[in-house]
């Protein structure tokens, strides 16, 4: 009897661990980390000091074993804080980061447009090579516009598989 209350509080237990993770992929946020979320709460989950963007710097965070990395910029709130750091881009390759419908690193390209066929603004665009001013054949980026919180939820896919999630704020460019 011992042995299996011993087995179900260890369950329990494990059990509650787990519904402590978050993976969960949004239009305003990667896991526990969100879009306009300040310097100093992204730097208590992180557990280390975050820098500021400066175009060749990144953050890359640890979030249960996965990788995301974080730019932060000075944002305007008000004129009490003219200048605030917080989170502006965020974008992880992890497999484990997934929308409430499913969709992720490693889903298809016709999974994202099954799954966001009706979505209000989302729109389809060819990678694009600098060097040879030409589109990149085989990949692309699948976006999701939050009009109404001013970000965006990017899916870059190659060979049309997911291979990157990015969330980040709209500059209206």
């Amino acid at each position: 009897m011992k042995k299996i209350l011993l087995f179900f509080t260890f369950v329990l237990a494990f059990g509650c661990m787990n519904a402590q993770e978050n993976f969960e992929v949004s239009t305003l946020r990667i896991g526990p980390y969100k879009v306009f979320m300040p310097k100093a709460e992204a730097e208590k989950i992180a557990g280390t000091k975050l820098n500021i963007a400066d175009g060749e710097k990144k953050n890359m965070v640890k979030y249960n074993g996965e990788t995301i990395q974080i730019e932060l910029f000075n944002h305007y709130v008000n004129e009490a804080n003219p200048s605030v750091p917080s989170i502006t881009y965020m974008t992880t390759t992890s497999k484990k980061f997934k929308t409430k419908s499913g969709i992720g690193v490693g889903s298809t390209r016709d999974d994202l447009v099954n799954a966001y066929r009706n979505y209000s603004s989302f729109s389809v665009r060819p990678d694009w090579d600098d060097k040879n001013e030409k589109p990149i054949k085989d990949a692309g980026y699948f976006t999701l516009e939050d009009s109404q919180a001013g970000t965006q939820l990017t899916f870059k896919f190659v060979n049309n598989i997911v291979t990157e999630i990015s969330v980040y704020l709209n500059e209206g460019c």
